[in-house]
């Protein structure tokens, strides 16, 4: 008896995927390039539905046709050099699915490599982590409808459940997948910097402890902040150290790593022309905490605002509405970068679908990604999520506050670089008038680059000295 389909790459991600399709009755092969690996899958997993194999061709030979084979192996070089080690044993039909968080324009690439070659090809983002590829992670596959439609029945079976619905749809043609997890990863990014940012409002401006914070993140998650992050930053500030026993969150360096998808984010927005300022802003911070020795020597001779004005307890509701109102901002702009690329690339994205997606499984998870769904159900063509009725309401009782707690921050030398970030791309996109007919002079001043007038039609250009 041939298994359904096969993993390659055994890792935290690959294993527990491989175990969770074996949990929902596929079989399922599976094979490594270091052979501890796979006899340790094999080892762990206490069902019978997985077989280990230590040659890539009896690996690919112990699969039904259509052949499908799902690779868990780092972005880059890697899946190419894989691919080109199955393509050998593989026919007419087959499928190959990248798995990892690869490049969408790799995986355009890799895409028309494999067609030409009759085979499939799908790249297909997968978001939870460990406990999301275990236990039902979000999937967001690209590529053929054809191809989707051999591995559909496992990708649906092993996603995470939201709402009593799959957090698995089919979304475009090539590089769709992968472009939409890209995106995916950089709200991640900035919802992540403004929850740190919260944090450090709470404890530089406010002067809470650890304890005092958990107990507000844990409230704020009963509201409309209701999420997968806020639910874990409240137990972050709950967990003491075993050797010391204070708070750990205190005791962790605040340097923070990245694995690429944030910055790739940012770097093709540039690409596009889509401003997406709180992402960048988010990037930008981890680069920053990265430079801790710099910081270090900097605090001892760059001297910050003296006298802080603490607030009293009701400004924790400021923070929680500013916290809100930049959210929707990042979101915003994750989704207006989508429908951009969407329109390049003429993948007909469903953003409605998207946000459903989103709602389970993944690390951005939120209860107001229903929101976002029901507002694209009415318009998946809508230009930006700040247009939609829910949202306007909500920015436009909570600005004041925004504001309030920016300048406050501000004022006490409170970094919340992705707060204001945020705060400038609404008033930049609410504003019917910018400055920008200044730097159209300045430009056809210096560079003769012409300048269109408000009152007449045509193109001009002024000898301005």
């Amino acid at each position: 008896m041939k298994n359904q389909i096969g993993v390659v790459g055994l890792a935290v991600m690959g294993k527990n995927l491989a175990y969770n399709i074996a949990d929902h009755g596929f079989s399922v092969s599976v094979f490594n390039r270091t052979a501890e690996k796979t006899k340790k899958a094999i080892n762990e997993y206490t069902g019978s539905n997985i077989n280990g194999f230590f040659s890539i061709k009896e690996f690919v030979e112990s699969l039904e046709t259509p052949k499908k084979i799902l690779l868990m192996v780092k972005a880059g070089e890697a899946v190419d050099q894989t691919i080109e080690q199955i393509v050998p044993f593989l026919t007419e039909g087959d499928l190959i699915i990248d798995g990892g968080n690869s490049y969408y324009l790799d995986t355009v690439r890799r895409t028309e490599y494999l067609n030409s070659k009759k085979l499939n090809y799908l790249g297909v983002g997968i978001s939870g982590g460990e406990e999301g590829a275990r236990n039902g992670p979000s999937i967001m596959p690209g590529g053929s409808k054809e191809a989707y439609s051999l591995v559909e029945p496992i990708l649906t079976a092993i996603s995470a459940k939201a709402e009593g619905k799959d957090c698995c749809s089919y979304l475009g043609p090539n590089g769709a997948g992968h472009f939409v997890k890209m995106v995916h990863n950089g709200i991640e990014y900035a919802d992540m910097q403004l929850i740190c940012e919260a944090y450090s409002i709470l404890k530089n401006l406010m002067g809470l402890n650890p304890h005092e914070i958990a107990d507000i993140f844990a409230d704020w998650n009963t509201g409309e902040l209701n999420s997968y992050l806020i639910g874990i930053t409240a137990d972050i500030f709950k967990k003491k150290d075993d050797k010391t026993g204070k708070p750990l969150v205190d005791l962790i360096l605040d340097s923070a790593g990245q694995k690429g998808t944030g910055k790739w984010t940012a770097q093709i927005s540039l690409d596009l022309g889509v401003p997406v300022p709180t992402i960048t802003s988010a990037v930008y911070e981890r680069y920053l905490s990265a430079m801790k020795d710099e910081r270090v020597k900097a605090s001892e001779i760059l001297k910050g605002p003296t006298k802080k004005e603490i607030p009293d307890s009701s400004f924790i509701e400021s923070i929680r509405r500013a916290l809100y109102a930049s959210k929707i901002c990042a979101y915003a702009q994750g989704f207006s970068m989508l429908r951009v690329a969407s329109e390049e690339n003429n993948w007909n994205l469903q953003y409605s679908e998207i946000a459903k997606i989103f709602r389970g499984g993944c690390i951005i998870r939120a209860q107001f990604l229903n929101e976002i769904a029901r507002e694209f159900d009415k318009d998946n063509q809508m230009a930006n999520l700040l247009t939609a009725p829910y949202f306007v309401d909500s920015i436009n009782s909570y600005q004041a506050d925004w504001r309030s707690v920016i300048a406050k921050s501000v004022e006490s030398g409170v970094p919340v670089g992705a707060f204001s970030s945020a705060l400038s791309y609404f008033d930049n996109y609410r504003s019917k008038n910018m400055p920008m007919n200044l730097l159209q002079a300045q430009r056809d001043y210096f560079g003769s680059h012409t300048y269109q007038r408000v009152d007449m039609d045509g193109v001009f250009h002024t000898q301005w000295d």
